[in-house]
């Protein structure tokens, strides 16, 4: 996976977390930089965190799987893709939006916009991320992981700051095209693999 794969996963994987931060905004009465912060830095750290357990994770039983990891790849990113594509679609009109920044709240917020990216770090066992040259499969799953966060970090804080503006007109647009790149990326790492194997 190179560098424009990546950056097209990143955005992908962030857009449940820009959803919510659009939420948040909405739910502020005034937004300066520091709430659009505090949400960047909360969703954008476990963004990052998540994927670097799902390598560690895919690394300890990648031996077993190796023959189909491109077909594991493929389905991870789809299925991901698939929910937040049918999340779009879902109605929710009973849906509370709150302003709370409290740790309580941000933690559990963080961990819910960022599980589907521990699944992509699974993926990074089974299709090694190239970045960064070649300093290692490990240290390029690193850097790869930094940029996640930052680009989640970064679509959070502008998420927040669209959420005070325009409301959800964003939130659901957010998350069906978050599911479509993320289902085309799976497509064509199998794709890929597939063509090689002819």
């Amino acid at each position: 996976m190179g560098i424009i794969e990546l950056l097209l996963l990143a955005v992908g994987l962030s857009m449940d977390a820009f959803a919510v931060s659009v939420c948040k905004g909405l739910a502020m009465e005034k937004v300066v930089f520091r709430k659009a912060a505090v949400c960047g830095i909360w969703f954008g750290s476990f963004q990052a965190l998540m994927p670097l357990i799902g390598y560690l994770v895919g690394m300890s039983f990648i031996s077993y799987i190796i023959s189909i990891d491109h077909w594991v790849a493929f389905g991870l990113l789809a299925v991901i893709g698939a929910n937040m594509i049918r999340e779009s679609f879902a109605k929710d009109d009973n849906e509370e939006y709150n302003d709370s920044l409290g740790i309580k709240n941000m933690f559990f917020m963080a961990v819910a916009t960022s599980i589907d990216a521990l699944a992509v770090g699974v993926t990074f066992a089974c299709v090694p991320v190239n970045v960064a040259g070649s300093i290692g499969e490990t240290a390029n799953t690193c850097v790869a992981v930094v940029i996640i966060g930052i680009i989640t970090f970064t679509l959070s804080c502008i998420g927040v700051k669209l959420g005070s503006i325009f409301g959800t007109i964003y939130k659901k647009r957010a998350e069906l095209a978050g599911g479509i790149v993320l289902i085309l990326l799976g497509s064509k790492i199998l794709i890929e693999h597939l063509v090689k194997s002819i």
